[in-house]
């Protein structure tokens, strides 16, 4: 995170920067000043929405925290949909890949607590990244890109678990991985509820026994003369 910024309201005041000259979305290179600037948006995006929330976040105030002139975000990124959206999209980009304990109750429970300290961190980003997206369609249809691309990755999880002989073949991955860390979210986030050190494993091993046990095999095609 960047420390904080100038007062949000000395956004509209600043005189033209040299970043004013920004090139469009379409033209950004790796690494380099574009990259750069990049950078200190979404760095100052997350900070304001951690300290403000949504209804507290607004384009002259990541300017200003930022560093960079208005004008440089509104031709870049348009609004604060805009400015979520690649928040979401940047964190996409990672090299994350889910845990590997040689067990499945071990890989999902490693993933829970991963979960677990995401949502709990402080400031609170993740959740309040989460609220954002009912508010903006943009940010919505990035996060649902970013959890997509979290799932596809865990299908990893399940693969290694049929090959050890754990799971029945033909398991559905999505299934059991929503099965496992539903929980998580649903305390954390709809109850919120204080964080439970045992609730990782034991969401864990709970969806492990009912996969193992053929809860999430896909039905078998039965084929009628």
């Amino acid at each position: 995170m960047t420390p904080p910024g100038p007062d949000p309201g000395q956004g509209t005041e600043r005189e033209p920067e040299p970043d004013d000259t920004t090139p469009p979305p379409t033209r950004r290179r790796p690494g380099g000043r574009t990259a750069r600037i990049r950078t200190q948006v979404l760095d100052a995006v997350l900070a304001e929405l951690g300290e403000h929330g949504f209804d507290g976040l607004t384009t002259d105030a990541v300017a200003a925290r930022a560093g960079v002139h208005r004008t440089t975000v509104y031709r870049r990124w348009g609004d604060v949909g805009g400015l979520l959206a690649d928040v979401l999209d940047a964190a996409s980009d990672d090299d994350w890949q889910p845990p590997d304990t040689g067990s499945l109750e071990g890989d999902l429970a490693a993933l829970n607590q991963e979960i677990q300290t995401a949502l709990t961190a402080q400031p609170p980003i993740v959740t309040a990244l989460i609220a954002a997206s009912f508010r903006s369609e943009k940010a919505a249809h990035a996060q649902q890109r970013l959890w997509e691309g979290r799932y596809a990755r865990c299908e990893i999880v399940v693969s290694r678990a049929v090959r050890r002989g754990e799971l029945p073949p033909h398991t559905d991955a999505r299934r059991l991985l929503i099965a496992a860390t539903a929980p998580v979210y649903h305390h954390l986030v709809l109850l919120r509820t204080p964080p439970d050190p045992q609730l990782p494993g034991h969401a864990a091993r709970t969806a492990a026994l009912a996969a193992a046990a053929g809860a999430f095999a896909e039905p078998r095609s039965v084929s009628r003369s």
